[in-house]
């Protein structure tokens, strides 16, 4: 073997999964097509990540949280969710009982420069091969073989591809997944205001398209319009200012004057999840496991709750002297990631569905839906843990 482990994509997941088996003395390669600058040095891209409890332990564990800097970390304090023109706001505020926020919202760039600068302070037993495209990867009974584009072949016990929601390894490997198409696009920015925004997340269902809003550090939110595709060049090509008077108007003026900061980025909207998550000496996390609508925020979080399932499950089996591609193990990191995603998956697919279809009856439905939510504390309640995510589902359940 030239590994015991390769890991395919050197994006947060990959990395994390590396810093979780970082004292696992195993030989590990993370592989990634990009360069060593653009992974040392990510780009500004717009987005900005809301971490729950669990994802900021993970990072804290790994030592990669404490590499961003308080400054850069802005928590949600309240979440309000309304539908069209109504002034009625389901409500989610941080409980009394010691958490410091309902979640943290962090630029997404910072994240995968501290994970990965501290990714870089691993000893010799973990290499990171940059430029290095993946043309193929295939297993037999005795190890797993990942073919460089430069004709190179590397083999391991077990390779785990982080490769994105569009992952290549994933279909090499004969992994079916299930796709939606939303046909609508996601507009990213930040955007300067006048008034405060008190830590508050907004998450508006106007009629055509969706607006969130995410309090970042200071004066300043991270701005989120979905649109479907026809409309997205249009906005896109606004003036500043008309961007700007737009996004007032839609706020009925909550947040005062507003002003546009930097670029606006455009992300097609697909959801993505593999029907299984493992297949001989091979598996899957992060998006290329299961990719999110980002409605719900959970997207990032389910990439770093997963390394950490399949990562615990490796160590274990490494106590125990066994293969670290034994079959039970990875069914067992499947069975626990299944009970995680695939709800959250499908109930956000759900939600989209309902919020996006302007349709009378649906209409109704949905502002039904939000007072109902509101008043039934066993709901709310519910739904404000899965928001906050201080543990990994499957630790809730007898598996």
């Amino acid at each position: 073997m030239d590994y015991d482990l390769i890991i395919i994509g050197a994006g947060p997941a990959g990395l994390s999964f590396a810093l979780s088996l970082r004292d696992s003395g195993l030989r590990i390669a993370v592989i990634d097509r990009l360069s060593r600058d653009e992974l040392a040095d990510p780009p500004e891209d717009g987005r900005d990540i809301a971490l729950t409890h669990l994802s900021r332990r993970i990072m804290q564990q790994h030592g990669s949280w404490q590499r961003i800097g308080d400054e850069h970390i802005a928590p949600i304090r309240r979440a309000e969710v309304v539908d069209g023109d109504s002034p009625y706001a389901l409500h989610f505020d941080t409980p009394d009982d010691g958490s410091d926020g309902l979640g943290f919202l962090v630029a997404n760039f910072r994240i995968r420069r501290a994970i990965h600068d501290e990714f870089m302070t691993l000893d010799d037993g973990f290499s990171l091969m940059a430029d290095s495209p993946v043309s193929r990867v295939h297993s037999d009974d005795s190890a797993a073989h990942v073919t460089l584009q430069n004709g190179e072949q590397l083999n391991a016990a077990l390779v785990v591809a982080a490769d994105t929601r569009f992952s290549q390894s994933r279909r090499q490997m004969g992994i079916a997944a299930d796709t939606v198409e939303f046909g609508r696009s996601a507009i990213v920015c930040e955007m300067a205001h006048e008034q405060d925004h008190h830590h508050t997340a907004f998450e508006c269902f106007h009629y055509g398209r969706t607006l969130a809003i995410l309090p970042m550090p200071g004066r300043v939110s991270s701005i989120v319009v979905t649109a479907p595709a026809d409309q997205v060049d249009d906005i896109v090509d606004m003036a500043a200012e008309d961007f700007a008077r737009d996004i007032e108007q839609r706020l009925k003026q909550r947040l005062g004057a507003m002003e546009l900061i930097g670029k606006r980025h455009v992300y097609p909207l697909v959801a993505v999840h593999a029907r299984r998550f493992y297949a001989r000496r091979f598996a899957l996390i992060g998006d290329a496991a299961v990719g999110m609508h980002p409605v719900t925020a959970h997207g990032f979080n389910l990439g770093l709750s997963g390394q950490d399932l399949l990562a615990e499950g490796l160590l274990a089996v490494l106590r125990s002297g066994t293969d670290i591609a034994d079959p039970a193990v990875l069914h067992r990191y499947q069975r626990r990631h299944m009970l995680s995603t695939r709800p959250l998956y499908h109930g956000t697919n759900a939600i989209v569905g309902l919020f996006t279809d302007d349709a009378f009856p649906v209409t109704l439905a949905r502002k039904a839906v939000l007072r109902l939510s509101n008043h039934l504390p066993p709901v709310k309640w519910a739904i404000r843990q899965q928001l906050m995510a201080k543990r990994h589902l499957s630790s809730l359940l007898p598996i």
